[in-house]
Parts: structure tokens; sequence; C-alpha cells
């Protein structure tokens, strides 16, 4: 099949619910668009979406929702990672839950119906019935059965200075950045970079620099050999219990839990 599916194939006909299962991984999905909504799940890693606004990380074992014409890139973090596209004609009455972003944890009920389409590629269509069926069985168990979204998502930076701090965050992860010590070296006082975060991305240093530490924890979790607590070093904790409750109270899951979801469920 053509590499580009989700830009040649997915919207071509319009009433069809489009299935795609990339069982090889990519490294990158370039910025693109649909006329339908995309139900994404994956395993093996995580998988970084960036729309025009977030960077959400998607771990393994959970899914997204995209809303019809919503730009977003992929970037799964390992060639290892298996991801499952469903693609479902949307329109203006839709459900509020297919109309907005969002990062759910996959049930039981919802990874068999997944495994039962394994096989399947390209355009479901009505006159297709028993597939057809299930397609639209599983869209509607979505919004059924979906817990609240994952908070696993940060801003995107608009304002050019704060790029580059945050850039320079991501790339020295591994050490703990203190707020007067990172305004002084971007030749900034304390409240102009604490002001910098709060307009620009809507919250505060602290908040965003600890979610950035621990969703690429989520990283070296799910395709390193470390362990926990050189995992903790390597986003910059000196305190394994300190790291283990931030991921905890962010995640809802320790990350020894978490490790243990890197297994693929789904064969293919």
């Amino acid at each position: 099949m053509n590499s580009k599916y989700y830009l040649t194939e997915v919207d071509k006909h319009p009433q069809s619910i489009y299935c795609y299962h990339n069982l090889m991984g990519e490294t990158f999905i370039e910025s693109h668009s649909h006329q339908k909504g995309q139900f994404l799940y994956t395993e093996g890693g995580v998988v970084h979406v960036k729309t025009i606004n977030r960077v959400y990380y998607l771990p393994a074992r959970h899914y997204m929702w995209i809303p019809a014409g919503v730009t977003h890139a992929i970037y799964p973090n390992s060639p290892k990672v298996i991801m499952r596209n469903l693609y479902f004609p949307m329109n203006v009455t839709a459900h509020g839950f297919y109309k907005k972003e969002g990062i759910y944890p996959i049930n039981n009920l919802l990874l068999e119906l997944l495994l039962f389409t394994k096989s399947w590629t390209g355009d479901i269509v009505k006159t297709q019935k028993d597939k057809y069926t299930v397609a639209l069985a599983f869209k509607l168990l979505l919004k059924q059965k979906a817990s609240s979204s994952l908070s696993v998502e940060l801003p995107q930076p608009k304002d050019e200075r704060l790029i580059h701090i945050i850039n320079y965050l991501t790339a020295k992860i591994d050490e703990e950045h203190l707020l007067p010590q990172l305004a002084s070296k971007f030749s900034m006082t304390d409240k102009s970079l604490y002001r910098l975060f709060k307009k620009d991305v809507g919250m505060s240093y602290i908040k965003y620099y600890t979610k950035l530490r621990i969703f690429k924890s989520l990283d070296y979790l799910m395709n390193s050999a470390y362990n926990i607590s050189e995992i903790s070093h390597m986003v910059g904790y000196d305190s394994l219990p300190t790291f283990s409750n931030t991921f905890t109270k962010i995640m809802g899951k320790r990350p020894s839990e978490y490790r243990k979801s890197n297994q693929i469920y789904i064969e293919s």
C-alpha cells in the first residue's frame, strides 16, 4: 500500500470506515489532516502526536481520538511501535466525544474488537454488512466506554524565546533546572520567565517542566533496559521516591506498572 495512505486513501470514499494496521512502525508521519475522525491505538512504545497547539504523548495500551479536520503529525519513539488506525466518517451532529482530542486507556471489550479487525485493510463500506456492523459498533462504544481523558499533553510554545528555552530543557532533561538559574542563563528575571510561561503555554514553569520530565521518562520506560532508579536520574530527579510519586500523580500508575504494559499484546 502507498506509504502515504493517510494522505491519499483515507478520504477517497467519504462514507467508508477506513482501516489500517501498521505493524512495522514508522519514524515519522508528516503533518496532515483527514475529513474523517481517527482512532489511533499503540503498543510497544510511546507515540508523539503534534497538533498546531499541543504535543500529545500516547503511551502503549492507550488510544487517541483525533477529530476530523485536526492537523497532526505522528512521531513513534521506536520502530518497534505498533499503530492501529480506524477512520470514521463524521457529521455535524456527532456526539461531543468525537469533536475533541483525547487520550484514553483501552478496555478489554475495545481491545477484543480491535483484534477482530487486525486483518482488515482499506475501506469498509455498508454493503460489507458483517465488517461494517462491527466497525460501527466499535465507534459507538468509544463514547460509551471512554473514561476521563488523560492529561498527557503539553502546549506548543509560540514565543521564540520560550521555544529556545524548552528546546534547551528537553536537550538537558537529565539535569535539574531551577527557575532562577534558568532565567539567568537566558538573560531574564525570575518574574519575566514565570510570566512568559503563564502567558504563552498557560501554565507555570514548574508544572510544564514537571510534565516534560515525566513524559520523557515514558520513552525510557518503554524502550530501554534502564531500571527505574536510573531513569529517574535520566530525567533530572535525585530522589527515586520523588520521581515515582510524581509519575504516579500525573500518569495514574506507578512507573513499574507502565513498564509492564510494554509487552505486545495483539500479535500480528
